[in-house]
């Protein structure tokens, strides 16, 4: 039976990397995928996606006015299609995320989507909100912060590398501009908890090993 799964993750996790094996996989037993990426993210080029270890395919782009159930009805009818993935996928919008349920449920075509869970503020992107409440399967994509704690948070940069805490959702960028953190760090470095708080636990660690002579 074919499903919606949604693997989500901080960014600089491999979600790309995955993404492009699993369809290598489908490819290599002679079956076709379709891929889609977002259209307003040309890192890798117009209509390409790629992984930070050299990976790239081409894909499809989509735009936040398109009807994917409609776009991939018709590839269809072009040639079989044994599975669709969508990089970005934090990108899509509600009723995008739906579209692509129906190609789940209509058309019985499995539909992999990868993305962020949450922007540079913590907050769920709309198409990740939505994927996070009707995919049939969820998996956590796992990268680490600085600490060596799984990093589920991401800070975005200025141009002189201090933090922003306010901003558009959405600016496009790789490792110059955002940087994955766990909470605790996320926390520290948007200011919610400062670390030089007198009950930060990092800093009475540090007292406490002051106070052990180590």
């Amino acid at each position: 039976m074919a499903k919606l799964y949604f693997s989500y993750a901080a960014m600089n996790a491999g979600k790309s990397t995955l993404l492009l094996q699993a369809s290598h996989n489908y490819n290599e037993r002679g079956m076709n995928t379709l891929l889609y990426t977002a259209a307003l993210d040309n890192r890798a080029g117009i209509a390409n996606i790629a992984s930070r270890i050299g990976l790239k395919a081409r894909a499809e782009l989509f735009n936040e006015g398109d009807n994917l159930f409609e776009k991939i009805k018709e590839k269809l009818q072009q040639q079989s299609l044994s599975c669709v993935f969508v990089d970005e996928a934090q990108f899509l919008r509600p009723e995008q995320v739906w579209q692509l349920a129906r190609v789940v449920d209509r058309l019985e075509i499995p539909v992999m989507c990868y993305g962020l869970r949450t922007d540079f503020q913590g907050k769920l992107f709309p198409g990740s909100s939505e994927l996070l409440a009707i995919a049939d399967i969820l998996r956590e994509i796992r990268t680490i912060c600085h600490c060596g704690a799984k990093a589920t948070m991401v800070v975005r940069l200025g141009d002189d590398g201090a933090v922003l805490v306010e901003g558009e959702q959405v600016a496009i960028g790789g490792n110059e501009k955002y940087v994955s953190l766990c909470r605790k760090h996320w926390e520290e470095e948007t200011g919610n908890w400062p670390a030089n708080r007198a009950d930060s636990p990092t800093l009475n660690f540090e007292e406490n090993q002051k106070r052990s002579g180590n």
